[in-house]
């Protein structure tokens, strides 16, 4: 079933937005009488009808007792990959996983630099990837896309419960414990940043930062991940630990 997010508290009826209403009336082709499901502002699920197209209405018939929600809140944090479709992969695909947040940095090995209305459009451009994201993949929330312009920005703007930072050089020493470690300790409401280099990697300066902020290292196997397989690969591993194990 058709889901969308809409920006207003639970009432009788609801109003479409413009995008969300197109998409209904011209790409669904629904009809008076088409049921959705909506998410309001309260990020509960409510099961509605279409009562009327202009504006294009829905009547609210009952909330459903559905949360899609990962028991901990995850923050990724990226950084800058070189090219543009790197970066919608993982706003696409982490939003899919369960992500609350993703954070794109300025690390020391980027290539690729967001400045200006440079970086607001891109931020603008994934946040819709986002949204439709979570429509598709039925989330309750839709994850923030942000932006740090540097490693301290991000340190000192996003504190959590665990902070782990994915090494490679961890991965290479044979260590297979750590993440595993950090992930058994977590309780339900905990919050998690999850720190990824570019493609070039984390330089040992900024691990060494990190550690000194209480950032934790921690390999994801034996195998070198790419620069958007690496997060997507932790989420997955989250959800295992948290969800189905």
């Amino acid at each position: 079933m058709q889901r969308y997010f809409v920006n207003a508290t639970p009432a009788d009826e609801v109003t479409l937005p413009p995008e969300a209403a197109h998409h209904l009336l011209k790409v669904m082709r629904a009809e008076i009488g088409t049921t959705v499901e909506l998410v309001l502002a309260d990020h509960c699920v409510y099961l509605a009808t279409l009562s009327a197209t202009e504006p294009t209405t829905l009547k609210i018939n009952q909330k459903l007792d559905a949360d899609s929600e990962l028991p901990v809140s995850v923050t990724l944090a990226c950084g800058l990959p070189k090219t543009k479709e790197k970066p919608e992969l993982i706003v696409q695909k982490a939003t899919e996983l369960g992500t609350d947040k993703i954070v794109f940095f300025d690390a020391a090995r980027s290539i690729s630099h967001w400045q200006g209305n440079k970086q607001k459009r891109k931020i603008e451009r994934l946040q819709k990837i986002a949204e439709s994201a979570a429509e598709q993949s039925h989330r309750n929330k839709i994850p923030q896309v942000e932006y740090s312009a540097n490693l301290a920005q991000l340190l000192a703007n996003y504190p959590a419960t665990k902070r782990i930072v994915a090494w490679e050089e961890s991965a290479k020493q044979g260590e297979a414990s750590i993440l595993a470690q950090q992930f058994n300790t977590l309780k339900p409401g905990d919050s998690i940043l999850a720190v990824f280099g570019p493609e070039g990697g984390l330089t040992e300066n900024e691990i060494a930062k990190m550690n000194g902020a209480g950032v934790v290292a921690a390999g994801l196997g034996p195998r070198i991940l790419r620069t958007e397989t690496a997060p997507l690969y932790f989420m997955a591993a989250i959800s295992y630990a948290m969800e189905l194990s």
